[in-house]
């Protein structure tokens, strides 16, 4: 299949792009050879689908996802300096206490 000298010109009014008289025949020849490969490409038997690639031996099995509870260097009690029935123990704010909020 090959492109006419008109194709090219209505792709460049579209994309908006000014092509020079010196130029669209080059731009003709590479746009035909870009459809003709494209052909090529669709000729190729798509219904299968190929194994995908894995880095590595064939032998190397991915692991489970298993989302278990990360433990910690040492318990909640030595992050905060009060720590009361499994809850942190926070001053509370003045400012809250009689209901009033500054602006």
């Amino acid at each position: 299949m090959s492109v006419a000298r008109e194709d090219v010109l209505r792709i460049a009014q579209l994309a908006e792009i000014q092509v020079d008289e010196e130029v669209l025949p080059t731009l003709v020849a590479q746009m035909s050879r870009i459809i003709d490969y494209v052909a090529q490409l669709n000729a190729l038997p798509a219904g299968e689908t190929p194994r995908p690639f894995l880095a590595g031996p064939d032998a190397i099995l991915f692991r489970p996802d298993e989302v278990k509870p990360w433990p910690l260097a040492f318990g909640p009690g030595k992050l905060a300096p009060a720590f009361k029935d499994g809850f942190f123990v926070v001053p509370r704010l003045g400012q809250f206490e009689a209901g009033e909020v500054e602006s």
